[in-house]
């Protein structure tokens, strides 16, 4: 399998891992030093948003890709845009149904891609 195709599997692993609450599968794909960086601007350190989707502070019902886009690999660094429509209660919020747009960055740890950062906005 290509990089590209490996990194937009990455995208949707980590989709469908939130809506599972499959937080050792997001473990797996993210770096312990993630930051997810929300539409309100909080950048959220990725053991406090795993904590969330456990807690149920943070419930992920459901996601339909629309697209992924911009995916670019520099060497050991990667980005990718992807846009889903979202259904979540996000603290104490919702449930409600977001165009949401991530955008993803990787890094390669050995032969394995991981996860670095994600920064949410809609669109």
């Amino acid at each position: 399998m290509s990089d590209q195709e490996l990194l937009k599997n990455l995208y949707r692993q980590v989709n469908q891992a939130m809506v599972e609450k499959d937080t050792a599968v997001l473990r797996k794909l993210l770096q312990p030093d993630t930051v997810l960086v929300h539409m309100s601007g909080y950048a959220q350190p990725v053991a406090e948003w795993l904590s969330q989707i456990e807690s149920e502070e943070m419930v992920y019902y459901s996601w339909e890709e629309e697209a992924i886009k911009d995916l670019v690999i520099d060497s050991n660094k990667a980005s990718l845009i992807g846009q889903s429509r979202v259904k979540a209660k996000v603290w104490g919020s919702g449930p409600h149904t977001w165009p949401l747009q991530i955008k993803m960055f990787f890094k390669k740890v050995g032969d394995d891609w991981k996860i670095t950062k994600q920064v949410a906005s809609t669109y």
